[in-house]
């Protein structure tokens, strides 16, 4: 008997769910099909749309789509970590943001859960032991998405960013899994020069300023 190919929406249910509701986003607003088919359905992969939407946000006279394309790409093949990060970070947006109503809408319009994959792809530059292109990753993230991470900081999976606006996590901050944090928030230095000097944020923890 031939062996039975397993079903894409097994193998990767969050993926299948994000193209479902694309091709419902697009008989339902026409207007948006070039940039829903250029941001989704034109992929194979969510790591691929991933690879897209990083070089497509962050290109500058200073660094091409193209290279930041292929940065991407190496990133997400390399570490498959990055891409089930980027699953659990979706769904739980989904879960925990009341305004977030579809997988799709972080994919293509919160810019929380774009600047934290951004940031995944930075991380995995400067434990590569390249750190200039990762400051370089940085800064754009923050220039576009007003969120500031530094690629050293160690974040977790399944985090939800509301609103993302003037974030900053700083070097040696860890957050763990399931962390949701509004905006303003700053893990900030406690004024040492260097070494450990940034907070360290629990599983399941809610953050807020103020």
């Amino acid at each position: 008997m031939a062996e039975r190919k397993p079903k894409v929406a097994s193998v990767d249910p969050v993926w299948t769910h994000i193209c479902e509701e694309a091709r419902a986003a697009v008989r339902d607003e026409p207007l948006l099909g070039g940039l829903i088919h250029s941001g989704v359905l034109h992929h194979p992969t969510l790591e691929r749309a991933l690879a897209y939407r990083f070089s497509l946000k962050l290109a500058s006279g200073e660094m091409s789509e193209q290279i930041l394309r292929e940065i991407a790409d190496e990133a997400l093949a390399t570490d498959p970590g990055i891409g089930q990060a980027a699953r659990a970070d979706c769904v739980a947006v989904y879960d925990r943001d009341p305004a977030c109503h579809r997988f799709l809408q972080p994919i293509l319009f919160f810019k929380g859960y774009q600047a934290v994959q951004a940031y995944r792809i930075g991380h995995w530059l400067w434990m590569t032991g390249r750190r200039d292109l990762a400051y370089f990753v940085q800064m754009r993230v923050s220039e576009v998405f007003g969120v500031d991470i530094h690629p050293g900081a160690r974040i977790g999976k399944g985090i939800m960013i509301d609103h993302a606006h003037s974030i900053v996590i700083g070097e040696t901050a860890v957050v763990g899994d399931n962390v949701s944090m509004l905006h303003s928030v700053t893990l900030g230095g406690t004024g040492k020069e260097d070494g450990d000097r940034h907070p360290k944020i629990g599983n399941g923890v809610m953050i807020g300023a103020g």
